[in-house]
């Protein structure tokens, strides 16, 4: 297989002009790289464009130069500004905003508004609107020819491509200053096939073919109209056949009913030597098993993918919590009670996600009665510090997520960093194991509340080498994660503190799992042995692979 460098440029490498012509390893003169995009722009039906900030219409300079804002798609911008629909029709823009700016020039070096106020003048006023990390150029992809004309394009100029989809990239791979990008997001085609069989196989499968722009959201309340549950997502806007599925892909079914790279079936991708071709268990399998968990677009476009689905499942969902009555004492309280219950709740198929004080929790396993038994400690201690418990029977899962979902999904327009680290099943099975975890959490309540997603495929009937996850993941009970922050206008210099502070404080997790991993999805910027913790054992296989 030829290598393609999807690696990203540097936000900090120079541009020729105001179009953003990227010169950067370009083996043609500007003017011929002008006339090289002009022919690329014919070849895709005139779909090639130049990229701006979202935001630009607020701000009365770009660049360097004067431009004339527009205050009333301003006004409609600041309107939709933390709206992840909105976001998700627009190239210019994140669901995590640092990714669209030159970090190391920060303030400068962006366009953004603030998050908390999208109305504060003090962002847009006088202020210098730059491209900051957004790809200078995109193609609002429709066909596989339109990937395999880009991919002629980078290798004759030089200039790097990125893919982009939704938007939901938490490490920043789907932009890239000087760039290339594929904007994937309006493939978003939808169908079922109860009896869907591989191209070359002959095993038939009840699955959905779906294109990476597909969301998680519209997926729902299609299969649920068919009586089927599809296994994605916490997010209505994820683009389920892209990177979510690519990277891994947690749910909170996947307890039960495994990965998102665990249901995919086969795989339609265009390859970076400009293939397309179909990928399953009986043709180009290397290529399946390195999509299914290999990350990003390293593999490839996809184009389409199929997913396994099961019949529609009835609930039991928990919602417990003591959201505004936490303290550092009553947090260590109960997230050393979360601990000693993991164990047991994992026998029983409960997933879901714990965030701060508040839990939710679904299980497909357990009658209503035995779902408040299981949760009763946890509900008592909840209502003794002054909150909420409720445990109900939900008929779907489009009902749970519609109820549940949008108020407790992450905010988008945010500026953050994550480090993550799956906690093995083994420690959580004895008492020691337990007292160490409750104690690495009450030693970074300071400075943070972890965020765990109770999304690993501990019941799931997996066979080893199918997927290229670390198979860490098999073997794990929870997927923790710690988190920093920042505002619009933070230094780079406070920054980059943030992003080495949640590295340090993760490494304490890593500290007490020696030998597990972390999401690929999801992973510290400065994670150590990032192969090992993202593949494991599958490494190898992956890089060969690569290297074909």
């Amino acid at each position: 297989m030829v290598r393609l460098p999807w690696v990203l440029l540097g936000c900090t490498l120079p541009v020729v002009n105001s179009n953003v012509i990227s010169a950067l390893g370009a083996v043609l003169s500007h003017g011929e790289v002008r006339g090289q995009l002009a022919r690329l722009n014919a070849t895709v039906g005139g779909r090639l464009y130049t990229a701006i900030p979202w935001e630009l219409p607020c701000f009365s300079e770009y660049n360097g130069e004067s431009v004339t804002p527009d205050e009333d798609a301003c006004a409609a911008i600041q309107a939709n500004y933390t709206s992840p629909f909105e976001r998700t029709q627009h190239f210019g823009t994140y669901m995590i905003s640092q990714w669209s700016t030159c970090q190391a020039k920060r303030p400068a070096g962006e366009c953004l508004l603030n998050v908390s106020n999208p109305e504060d003048p003090a962002a847009f006023t006088g202020v210098d609107c730059e491209l900051g990390d957004i790809p200078s150029y995109y193609i609002d992809v429709q066909y596989p020819t339109d990937v395999q004309a880009a991919i002629a394009f980078s290798k004759l100029t030089g200039i790097q491509l990125s893919v982009k989809n939704k938007g939901h990239d938490y490490k920043g791979r789907s932009g890239g200053k000087g760039t290339l990008a594929l904007w994937v997001a309006h493939l978003n085609s939808i169908s079922h096939d109860e009896l869907f069989v591989p191209e070359g196989c002959t095993t038939s499968y009840d699955a959905l073919t779906i294109g990476p722009g597909a969301n998680t959201e519209d997926i729902f309340e299609y299969v649920d109209s068919i009586n089927r549950t599809f296994i994605g997502g916490y997010h209505q806007t994820i683009g389920a056949g892209g990177g979510y599925f690519l990277g891994g892909g947690h749910s909170v079914l996947s307890p039960v009913y495994g990965l998102a790279a665990d249901r995919v079936v086969q795989v339609k991708v265009v390859t970076p030597e400009g293939l397309y071709l179909v990928a399953n268990e009986c043709q180009n399998s290397d290529l399946f098993f390195s999509l299914r968990g290999g990350g990003g677009s390293a593999f490839g476009v996809v184009f389409e993918s199929t997913h396994r689905l099961e019949p529609q499942v009835t609930l039991q969902v928990a919602s417990i919590g003591f959201t505004g009555h936490s303290n550092t004492s009553n947090l260590a309280q109960w997230y050393s009670l979360l601990v000693n219950e993991t164990y047991k709740w994992g026998t029983e198929g409960w997933g879901g996600h714990i965030t701060g004080p508040a839990l939710i929790y679904v299980t497909p396993l357990l009658s209503n009665a035995e779902a408040n038994a299981s949760m009763q400690a946890t509900a008592d201690f909840a209502l003794s510090q002054g909150g909420t418990a409720v445990v109900e029977e939900m008929p779907s899962y489009l009902a749970f997520f519609s109820k549940y979902v949008p108020t407790a999904e992450v905010a988008v327009g945010t500026e953050i960093t994550l480090g993550t680290r799956l906690i093995s099943s083994e420690l959580f099975n004895t008492t020691d194991g337990r007292a160490v975890i409750a104690k690495t959490i009450e030693n970074v309540l300071s400075f943070t509340s972890p965020y765990v997603v109770v999304g690993t495929p501990f019941l799931y009937d997996y066979t080893p080498g199918s997927t290229s996850v670390t198979p860490a993941w098999y073997d794990s009970l929870w997927h923790l994660g710690l988190h920093g922050s920042w505002a619009w206008n933070s230094t780079a210099e406070y920054i980059a503190d943030q992003y080495t502070a949640i590295s340090q404080h993760i490494q304490t997790f890593r500290d007490i799992t020696p030998g597990s991993g972390a999401y690929f999805n999801e992973g510290d910027v400065y994670e150590p042995n990032h192969t090992d913790a993202y593949w494991g054992s599958n490494y190898a296989k992956l890089l060969s692979v690569k290297q074909k």
